[in-house]
């Protein structure tokens, strides 16, 4: 058995959800991966000459697992072009033959992991290979323009094409059953061996630590921040990770910035938290998300406040999270969450029920394999 899996991120980027569904396909079947890195699918902005933001390398030594062959097809960022398939094509005839000769055997899976014009020109060359379309962000919503409009009807096409599609939160279920037939909920996860190296934190001190760990971009919501660390100006509001958009005025002082840091070091980081935060606009673009901190969150045993939005907000009654509706109820909510009584064996639980090898394995691809 065979995967070949285009990827939305690069093989030596951080561990995320694609680094683990290969992992775990290799894990559970022995077979080999083809992994095919992304290329450009939007027309550059200014913001691609400005960002220059932290990014943790799974891979520094430059090496590769032996079951695992990547491929850097790249791409001129003109996809939203009609026509750009045929310029672009002319890079990608090699790797095009390369994949052709891979997935020659119809036990291949073919895995799309984010629109694009090579997505389905794959998928047209390998009618026989089963496929699936691991929906695992509204990919539209981060786009503009000419860009996001092309990117729907691309992403349309190809959800007619594949024989499954993953969906990575409730929101994104909804949305395409109304297109699919074969819509599984694969909600995100957790790496259990990381979670476990560092164990549950039972950190206690007169200062709380409101923590958060994560991109800040476009999505974080400033004001509820400035809110928290408000009403409780006797502890500290620990921000860790690459700050693509900043707030308009000064921070208070109790709002402590920290750069980004690889995975293990930021696992070690949540050890020092009272309480995680997740502090997301409710928008488009959050709507879909389903984030993989809460769970790194809940696994170390800390209690969570997040914003309603997204996945969080059918949280509301989960144990150990407090969900905030705006920034008027945040004194509450963060009494609420310092007061929560920690247990490391209901942690524990909540780590091997929550790993990323249990999401895939619910999703039963292997018995239409």
């Amino acid at each position: 058995m065979r995967l070949v899996y285009l990827s939305p991120v690069t093989w030596e980027s951080f561990a995320q959800r694609p680094h683990k569904f290969v992992e775990w396909f290799h894990g559970r079947t022995g077979g080999s991966v083809l992994w095919v890195d992304p290329y450009p699918t939007r027309f550059p902005s200014w913001r691609d000459l400005c960002r220059s933001g932290f990014s943790a390398s799974t891979n520094p030594s430059g090496s590769f697992p032996p079951w695992l062959t990547v491929l850097k097809p790249g791409g001129l960022p003109i996809e939203p072009i009609l026509g750009s398939g045929y310029i672009n094509g002319l890079m990608w005839r090699r790797h095009l033959y390369q994949i052709d000769n891979y997935a020659e055997d119809s036990s291949t899976l073919l895995a799309v992991g984010k629109p694009s014009v090579l997505a389905l020109q794959l998928l047209k060359r390998l009618p026989h290979c089963l496929s699936l379309y691991d929906a695992m962000d509204d990919f539209p919503a981060f786009y503009t323009g000419l860009s996001r409009f092309a990117l729907i009807r691309r992403e349309r096409e190809i959800a007619s094409r594949v024989n499954i599609i993953l969906a990575s939160s409730s929101e994104l279920k909804s949305r395409w059953v109304n297109v699919h037939s074969d819509v599984r909920l694969v909600h995100n996860g957790l790496d259990l061996m990381a979670v476990q190296r560092v164990g549950p934190t039972m950190t206690s001190s007169p200062q709380k630590v409101f923590g958060y760990v994560g991109t800040i971009a476009s999505w974080f919501d400033w004001g509820w921040v400035c809110a928290l660390a408000a009403a409780r100006p006797n502890d500290e509001i620990r921000l860790i990770g690459p700050v693509f958009e900043r707030p308009l005025g000064k921070l208070p002082a109790n709002i402590n910035l920290l750069p980004a840091c690889d995975h293990v070091t930021a696992l070690k980081a949540m050890k020092q938290f009272h309480v995680g935060l997740i502090p997301f606009r409710k928008n488009a673009l959050t709507a879909s998300v389903d984030p993989i901190k809460y769970y790194e969150y809940r696994a170390l045993g800390l209690p969570v406040i997040s914003t309603d939005f997204g996945e969080m907000s059918l949280r509301t009654c989960v144990r150990g999270v407090f969900i905030t509706h705006s920034a008027h109820d945040v004194s509450g909510v963060a009494d609420a969450a310092i007061q929560f009584g920690r247990d490391v064996g209901d942690a524990s639980a909540f780590a091997v029920q929550n790993t990323w090898e249990a999401r895939f394995d619910a999703a039963e691809l292997f018995s239409q394999l």
